[in-house]
């Protein structure tokens, strides 16, 4: 959650704002003189916010800001509430990228405080990095890829062979032991396997990446998880790649995309 005003600055509160979702190139257009287009008219776009709330745009310099009048942050402990703000920020940004291309995505509750004019004047401070940004990004996007174990693999292995004979011939409380012996040499081998798995996916992907994140696996099942940025003309070669990886036995691949940059985006 963050609070800004034209001048980078947090204060506590406010009483006028505008809710920041994402920063478009839009060149000059036919409002060159920096009005507001309130109405969204200007840029043929029109989108419902967060709470329903009317999304426009602002133009100045060659960019435009999508947002929407604030006088308050978003807060609430129901996770729920939140989670449908966080789908509802989503959806405006990637509503923006459909018509204006890739877009420069802020993080969720980003306010300038102040009127439509206080953005506008934040978009001409900040022109020249925000044109570095947009042209960086251009034609670039977010795609996410899971690679996950559809089932647990069987492992020919001479240790679990070893094992399975000493349980055998074990009594009931040595067995015991011996099991949890043997649930710890499969995970070792499952761990292995999903690091052969995830490095070949790894070796396959990152040449065709601008930025590459490795992230946190969802669950127990996923042996790796990335995130690309990447431009829109290789999307069909990662495809490719990933389907090399999928041809595995026993491995699925989860491949979304593409997404705004919200993992890439750079911290302004």
């Amino acid at each position: 959650m963050s609070v800004e005003d034209a001048d980078g600055d947090r204060p506590a509160d406010f009483e006028t704002g505008r809710y920041l979702y994402c920063v478009v190139a839009v060149g000059d257009g036919d409002d060159a003189d920096g009005e507001s287009a309130a109405s969204g008219d200007a840029l043929a776009f029109d989108a419902d916010g967060v709470e329903g709330e009317s999304v426009y745009a602002i133009r100045a310099d060659g960019l435009a800001a999508l947002v929407h009048e604030t006088d308050s942050l978003y807060d609430a402990d129901d996770i729920t509430r939140v989670r449908e703000w966080l789908l509802d920020h989503q959806s405006v940004v990637d509503e923006a990228g459909e018509a204006f291309g890739t877009p420069l995505p802020f993080r969720f509750d980003t306010v300038v405080t102040g009127d439509d004019e206080a953005v506008r004047e934040w978009l001409r401070d900040a022109s020249d990095d925000l044109h570095a940004h947009l042209a960086d990004l251009a034609g670039h996007w977010e795609y996410r890829v899971e690679v996950a174990r559809t089932d647990d693999p069987e492992f020919e292995d001479d240790r679990l062979d070893e094992l399975a004979a000493e349980i055998e011939a074990a009594d009931e409380g040595r067995a015991f032991l011996l099991e949890k012996q043997r649930d710890r040499r499969r995970t070792e081998l499952r761990r292995a396997a999903d690091d052969d798995v995830a490095a070949d996916a790894r070796e396959r992907l990152r040449p065709l990446a601008w930025e590459f994140e490795e992230n946190d696996a969802a669950d127990e099942h996923v042996a790796a998880s990335f995130s690309l940025l990447a431009h829109e003309d290789d999307e069909g070669a990662i495809g490719e790649q990933l389907d090399a990886v999928a041809a595995r036995d026993g491995i699925e691949v989860r491949f979304t995309g593409p997404w705004p940059p919200y993992s890439f985006a750079p911290e302004l």
